[in-house]
């Protein structure tokens, strides 16, 4: 069986970045939520599993300039580098598995869309939220999209853990304040629309 790093490396490899179903010209929703968390341009903002996304883009065109990026798929890092070009040179990119590292700082923001839900044992769970909280300390905020309650139960042929305001606020644990929530429908490039639970945290 092939390792994790393998399958998000290879799903990369086989479809252009505009053919995922989890792409997004512009991610507008996260812009948002990280802009309320944090209007100071000097934020330290992390994005967990940001692979080929366009968030680092439009952040870096919104004037953040302390961006790190981290996806277990070499492949799809080395898209967003070629992708930004000199920008790239302003942000931070770190491959590794999140229930595998440990960071060496802490961020004033942490924006996860779609890794949490993979996570579909304690053990994975438990050591992602192991880093989320060694990678944060208080007063800073966590963003964290999932699949809602009705959204696909399985994503690029591996099964996911769903959640609602609630179930996620309690996975979390009493370290995390719920700020506010949201439910969006994504629409993938196959027109399919995704249910997906927003949710807003501030670390005690």
């Amino acid at each position: 069986m092939a390792s994790v790093r393998d399958h998000w490396d290879e799903t990369y490899r086989a479809k252009a970045e505009t053919l995922v179903s989890w792409y997004q010209p512009d991610p507008a929703r996260s812009r948002a939520l990280i802009e309320a968390a944090a209007p100071s341009r000097a934020a330290g903002i992390i994005d967990v599993g940001g692979g080929a996304s366009r968030l680092a883009d439009a952040l870096l065109a919104d004037g953040y300039g302390d961006l790190t990026v981290l996806d277990i798929s070499a492949v799809a890092l080395d898209r967003s580098r070629a992708r930004l070009g000199v920008g790239a040179e302003s942000v931070q990119w770190i491959v590794a598995d999140i229930t595998r590292w440990r960071p060496s700082r802490t961020w004033d923001v942490w924006h996860d869309r779609a890794v949490f839900h993979f996570l579909v044992d304690e053990s994975g769970q438990g050591a992602y939220l192991a880093a989320l909280k060694q990678a944060t300390r208080a007063g800073s905020v966590v963003v964290i999209a999932t699949f809602a309650l009705a959204g696909p139960e399985r994503c690029s042929g591996l099964p996911v853990q769903r959640y609602d305001a609630k179930t996620l606020a309690a996975r979390l644990g009493s370290d995390f304040e719920p700020v506010s929530e949201a439910t969006e429908a994504h629409v993938t490039p196959a027109g399919v629309a995704q249910a997906f639970q927003y949710g807003v945290f501030r670390r005690r």
